[in-house]
């Protein structure tokens, strides 16, 4: 593969030949990218979409499916995709090539997952199981579509798990009313439980009120966002993951949103845990060039903890 510099225009472009779909051979001309690497990867990923299989490693499609479906998506339920498939997915398909993944590899790995056990000793629930399969097979459902596969090995392994959770108990009016009697000495056990039980939200919208969703005036109740947790910053030493998350400290402290699903309007306590980085070299100076609020920021220092 090779691209070009087009001075006339100051930018890249590639031209190059494939066979299409009948067997034709092309030339394909492309201009207008900013940097030679990004005139390669166009390259790359359209001989890729011209292919009549995928030979190459699932872990490396994944970064393909990443970059296709992410912008589609919530930042929350893309999120949920992501840890499904850094966790269960990509540690035992991230070798093998996605052109030779057989209905057998999956139902090995099904066999894992059904077998494997929690911290707490049990196993996946049903409705997990369903939803991990559902997003591998998703993945192959992809590669199918836009990028030529074959088929989808998932479909024929068959399925694990269950798409829908046990029945669960509700409380009648009766027995919640009951309930809310024995809280009553407790204000904010009181109206959370009230919130929930009359509004029917989730627990998540509940924790992630502020006074800005509560309409005293026309008696509404602003449901516009679910509280969640960003639980792993995933690279390799030298990527800037402690700059990253202590950036992120620095906007929270000052009341400032990480992103458009965020909606805080005063300032948020933070909690940081180190157990490498000094505070007096490393972390506050970061803080600083960050302009965090130090004053709302309680640091949790393990750097030292074996010299003792």
């Amino acid at each position: 593969m090779a691209a070009y510099k087009d001075e006339a225009r100051g930018t890249w472009y590639v031209s190059f030949h494939y066979n299409d779909w009948t067997g034709k051979n092309k030339r394909k001309l492309k201009r207008g990218f900013r940097t030679r690497k990004e005139a390669l990867e166009y390259e790359q990923k359209f001989l890729l979409q011209q292919a009549t299989n995928l030979d190459m490693r699932f872990a490396d499609f994944y970064k393909l499916y990443e970059e296709d479906l992410k912008p589609k998506l919530k930042l929350n339920t893309w999120r949920t995709k992501e840890v499904i498939f850094q966790k269960k997915l990509i540690p035992y398909f991230k070798d093998k090539k996605m052109n030779e993944i057989s209905p057998a590899n999956i139902i090995k790995w099904q066999n894992e997952m059904i077998k494997k056990r929690q911290a707490d000793g049990k196993p996946y629930k049903p409705t997990y199981l369903k939803t991990m399969q559902s997003e591998l097979s998703a993945i192959f459902n992809h590669a199918v579509r836009f990028y030529n596969l074959r088929e989808n090995p998932v479909k024929k392994a068959g399925t694990i798990g269950k798409g829908k959770a046990d029945e669960m108990d509700f409380w009648t009016k009766e027995e919640y009313l009951k309930f809310i009697e024995c809280v009553k000495d407790k204000p904010i056990s009181y109206y959370a439980f009230q919130i929930l039980y009359w509004c029917g939200i989730r627990e998540g919208e509940l924790l992630a009120l502020t006074p800005v969703d509560i309409d005293f005036e026309n008696k509404k109740l602003h449901i516009t966002k679910s509280y969640g947790k960003l639980s792993i910053v995933q690279g390799d030493p030298g990527d800037g993951k402690s700059t990253l998350i202590l950036n992120i400290a620095a906007k929270l402290s000052r009341g400032e949103c990480i992103d458009e699903n965020m909606n805080i309007t005063e300032p948020v306590n933070v909690i940081y845990q180190t157990a490498e980085d000094g505070l007096a070299d490393t972390v506050k100076p970061r803080l600083e060039a960050a302009n965090a609020d130090c004053s709302r920021i309680s640091i949790i220092d393990e750097s030292d903890k074996d010299s003792h």
